[in-house]
């Protein structure tokens, strides 16, 4: 059911509709090397295809699972003659390019530069992280989109229809919601609707005429929803992005949504309880400490039971990340600690907060003038821990969120009476 015109190509209308530069260019022969990013069956192969057919130019296609550099020189060597002899180019489509070492990837680059063929790579995967610098800026970068919903509806009635490429000579039935369903599991992906419903006729058609296909004979084909997902690339920092943000903002229902998202797409649970036990302290913080108790409970528990009872407590840490007081007070208060230690001189420890386990140690002054707080009316004494270039330095801002509150309170007591000591001693 591949498309064989232009015309017959659904979806990606930004490309390759009427008037759309791609479209345009490739109806004037005018071909270029491109690099063509988006998700499993949204037509990268189809519309190389359609490129060589429309332009008249020679097509030469295979895998980077499958190849290597001995298969490119080969493939750039026919290309050279062929244009030679006959001035015809060569497309040169290569499959999951990103799967290409950058050694690899380097082999096509004075052949591209020369022209000796237009290079046509497709990729699921972020071409700004997979393909290297020199290739790409070579490359026009065009961006296809999953399919949408209707754009899979018209695919598959055409497959239904079809009596020589598709599905017509069984004689199948099929209604609108049943497509739908269909349309819904494929996630996009054209090729996963075509396979879908292949099957799901062929199940049917064994049985009573008219074969009329079913939800039950869709769910039996379609096992499980395709989730596009890559746990190294671009979707995964999408997703953990969206779970994040979510969290954050605090609602939950988007946070539980994303969450699950990553589970069912194949996610490591014990990684999304890592990200929940980080996002306790860097955006509740003391807002509410209970969140990073409660969080490494999640991952406990999720250890302990495994799947798929553990999920269960990734989704309450989930739910209560989200509605807990936000403050990102302690994430900042590290940063800024952080940043002095990094960037300024490695100070002395104050003598008088040394310890002084020896004799030499107490001779050389470690220790003088310490002040045993617990002796201390109220526990509390005035003297200065931080080195004497960062006195007074103040990293800790609390919030007015949660029980932050009250530690901003005290904190701010605190600063109150040290304050009012040293003005009393000077």
């Amino acid at each position: 059911m591949r498309p064989q015109t232009l015309d017959e190509m659904v979806g990606q209308e930004h490309l390759v509709g009427p008037g759309r530069v791609l479209r345009d260019a490739i109806e004037r022969g005018e071909l270029h090397s491109m690099i063509l990013w988006g998700p499993p069956g949204s037509g990268k192969t189809t519309l190389a295809s359609l490129m060589a057919h429309v332009a008249g130019a020679r097509f030469v296609a295979f895998s980077a699972v499958l190849s290597g550099v001995k298969e490119i020189r080969q493939v750039i060597a026919e290309a050279d003659v062929e244009r030679t002899r006959s001035g015809r180019r060569t497309i040169l489509f290569v499959d999951e390019i990103h799967r290409f070492n950058r050694a690899q990837q380097d082999a096509f680059l004075p052949h591209v530069e020369k022209g000796t063929v237009v290079l046509v790579g497709a990729t699921t995967e972020n071409p700004s992280f997979e393909v290297n610098g020199a290739l790409l800026s070579r490359c026009r970068v065009y961006v296809l989109h999953g399919l949408a919903e209707d754009d899979l509806l018209g695919i598959m009635r055409r497959a239904l229809t079809d009596r020589e490429r598709g599905l017509a000579a069984l004689r199948p039935e099929a209604d609108d919601d049943a497509l739908r369903l269909i349309a819904r599991l494929a996630n996009g992906d054209a090729r996963a609707a075509l396979n879908m419903l292949e099957l799901a006729v062929t199940m049917v058609a064994r049985g009573a005429r008219p074969a009329r296909v079913t939800d039950t004979a869709i769910r039996e084909a379609a096992q499980k929803k395709t989730l596009l997902y890559d746990k190294s690339g671009e979707e995964h920092y999408n997703l953990i992005s969206a779970l994040h943000k979510s969290l954050r903002d605090s609602d939950p229902d988007a946070s539980l949504y994303w969450m699950t998202r990553m589970l069912e797409s194949g996610e490591d649970p014990l990684y999304v309880a890592r990200r929940l036990v980080r996002f306790a302290s860097e955006d509740v913080g003391n807002a509410d400490p209970v969140a990073l108790t409660l969080t490494l409970a999640a991952k406990d528990a999720y250890d302990f039971l495994g799947s798929p009872e553990g999920e269960l407590a990734l989704a309450q840490a989930t739910l209560y990340l989200a509605l807990a007081p936000k403050s990102n007070a302690v994430y900042t208060a590290y940063n800024e600690a952080k940043a002095d230690v990094e960037e300024r001189p490695t100070e002395p420890v104050p003598l008088h907060i040394r310890n002084a386990p020896t004799g030499l140690m107490k001779g050389l002054g470690y220790g003088r003038g310490y002040q045993y707080a617990h002796d201390a009316e109220d526990a509390r004494v005035d003297q200065e821990h931080l080195p004497e270039a960062l006195r007074d330095r103040q990293y800790y801002q609390p919030t007015e969120r949660g029980l932050e509150a009250e530690l901003g309170r005290r904190l701010a007591e605190w600063r109150r009476w040290r304050a009012e000591q040293r003005n009393r001693s000077s």
